[in-house]
């Protein structure tokens, strides 16, 4: 399995040849509380990189999900809508909001690695 990337607005990546896994992290779901409800891109969506591409709703906010990387959205996961409590239990893992062809695979270069990440959240 590939090596999860973050972003500063707490997503997390999952770069598999030209497509990327997107979700939220581990700390972006404990900070948000129980999910209610998520509003997910539709496939053959062309999204920029830092475009708002998803939503996520909890008992305590609703909160923007951005794409980290440019490209169109290939696959949405279907079952948060039945399910968005994936999202807590398994946020970097079942709990994915979409797939992104990537258009620049350059772009991944900015993205953290798990150990920076971890730094980044210490200093919230």
């Amino acid at each position: 399995m590939s090596e999860l990337r973050f972003t500063n607005q707490h997503e997390w990546v999952r770069i598999e040849g030209d497509e990327a896994t997107v979700g939220i992290t581990k700390y972006a779901a404990e900070q948000l509380g129980d999910v209610v409800f998520v509003e997910l891109p539709e496939a053959g969506k062309k999204l920029a990189r830092d475009a708002e591409a998803a939503v996520v709703e909890s008992v305590k906010a609703a909160s923007e999900v951005y794409a980290p990387l440019s490209g169109e959205i290939v696959a949405a996961n279907a079952a948060l809508s039945d399910d968005p409590a994936k999202v807590n239990a398994d946020p970097e893992g079942e709990g994915w909001f979409f797939r992104i062809k990537l258009a620049d695979k350059a772009e991944t270069e900015g993205l953290m690695t798990a150990d920076q990440y971890t730094e980044f959240v210490k200093g919230l």
